[in-house]
């Protein structure tokens, strides 16, 4: 996955949370960011990644997502690790 298709799909996936009442309030209580917050970031794929990452914190919210946009439910991982500030190390 390139780092402009992990950008937008993590795009996508704040438009979906933010349609969706009960994400856009969990993430905003998450994150302390406020919609506004949000657009004035879009830009910055550190602030994309850290999107990825809530998204990622419940399976019932990536399979939704993924759902709604025709997506693998891996996705949004490989995004993620497409993005700056997203790599994960994993133990061997």
């Amino acid at each position: 996955m390139t780092q402009d298709r992990a950008e937008t799909l993590a795009l996508q996936a704040l438009a979906w949370m933010a349609a969706e009442e009960e994400m856009a309030t969990r993430f905003a209580g998450a994150t302390g960011a406020s919609l506004a917050d949000a657009r004035d970031r879009l830009q910055d794929p550190v602030f994309l990644a850290s999107v990825l990452e809530f998204l990622l914190q419940e399976d019932r919210w990536v399979m939704a997502f993924c759902d709604a946009h025709g997506l693998p439910y891996e996705a949004p991982m490989q995004a993620l690790m497409a993005l700056p500030g997203g790599r994960r190390h994993e133990w061997p």
